[in-house]
């Protein structure tokens, strides 16, 4: 890799692109030409990751659906089948909140990957769940398993020589640093929305952290997809979603105007994993296709990235201790 084409990290200026805010999956990749290529989608059976896998393979990629219920995917697998031009799309099984699963699924993998896009994650689980390691749940699906998952295909990524991960985050994670002291809620009261908010923090300094692998040809960048209706609302109850002003009082869901459907809310990840406007950035966080920029973490803030889940020495931090973590229940 040469001086001027090893991965930059933050300039001076947010990097724009042509796209608007509301601009579809396919419109962010037409013209693109992924034949070769080869992603994986973790939760792609449904929501953002189905549109993700749609795009990507349509633009020739071959895709592997990792998702806990691989029968999910079936429809999915079928439909793209059927589009000329489209890449294979493979299903694999995957519990990110099983380090076995994880592991079973990096063991079978086979080649370069070029793409790993981590998008499954669980949102306001309404009590504290521990996974099988002892996690809390929102932690460990939308962090841990992703982290343990990039750094068992960390091989196949540099045999890449031009791999891409896209960590999908949220505007949650301005509310919620990490909290290196109690990330599982041991001692602190338990709250659904300070537990995802953590973790999408740690999604967007997996990205940051991921600068110690520039030198392998990784790239990593995260994302925030917008306000979309999808499955990811399914342990919020009906008074919730009222009080939110997408549910009217017969049960009907009523998108607020500034929402996206599931093809525009995917538009940023695929921008992420698949533009050549983002070769050789990395460590950066995007949404509305563009990236954001740095802001406080004042109530009520709908957009920007604060400053807490770029940091770098946070990331460093983060990722031993989760490689502390993965380790301790691998060994």
């Amino acid at each position: 890799m040469t001086a001027s084409s090893r991965p930059e990290s933050r300039p001076a200026h947010p990097l724009t692109t042509p796209f608007p805010a509301h601009a579809t999956a396919a419109e962010v990749i037409d013209g693109v030409d992924l034949s070769g290529r080869r992603a994986v989608v973790t939760g792609g059976a449904s929501g953002l990751g189905s549109e993700t896998v749609r795009a990507l393979a349509t633009a020739g990629a071959e895709v592997t659906v990792a998702t806990r219920r691989p029968a999910s995917a079936e429809r999915l697998v079928a439909e793209l089948d059927a589009v000329p031009g489209a890449g294979p799309v493979r299903v694999a099984a995957l519990d990110l909140a099983d380090l076995s699963s994880v592991d079973a699924f990096a063991r079978a993998w086979q080649g370069p990957l070029d793409i790993l896009v981590a998008n499954a994650g669980i949102m306001a689980l309404p009590g504290r769940i521990l996974g099988e390691a002892g996690w809390e749940m929102q932690l460990a699906t939308n962090f841990l398993g992703h982290y343990a998952l990039a750094r068992a295909l960390h091989g196949a990524l540099r045999a890449s020589g031009a791999a891409r991960v896209v960590s999908v985050s949220s505007g949650a994670h301005l509310q919620a640093p990490f909290d290196f002291d109690d990330p599982h809620f041991a001692r602190r009261p338990y709250d659904p929305w300070a537990a995802y908010g953590q973790s999408k923090t740690a999604g967007v300094l997996l990205a940051v952290g991921a600068r110690r692998w520039a030198g392998d040809g990784i790239t990593a960048n995260a994302l925030n997809p917008g306000y979309i209706l999808t499955n990811l609302q399914r342990h919020l109850d009906d008074d919730t979603m009222r009080a939110f002003g997408v549910m009217d009082d017969e049960g009907n869901l009523t998108p607020l105007p500034y929402y996206k459907t599931p093809a525009q809310g995917a538009s940023t990840s695929v921008l992420l994993a698949a533009s050549p406007l983002l070769d050789a950035v990395t460590g950066r966080y995007f949404e509305d296709n563009q990236e954001a920029v740095v802001v406080g973490t004042a109530e009520g803030a709908r957009g920007g990235v604060a400053p807490h889940a770029l940091d770098p020495e946070a990331a460093d931090r983060l990722w031993e201790y989760a490689g502390n973590a993965v380790r301790a229940r691998t060994a």
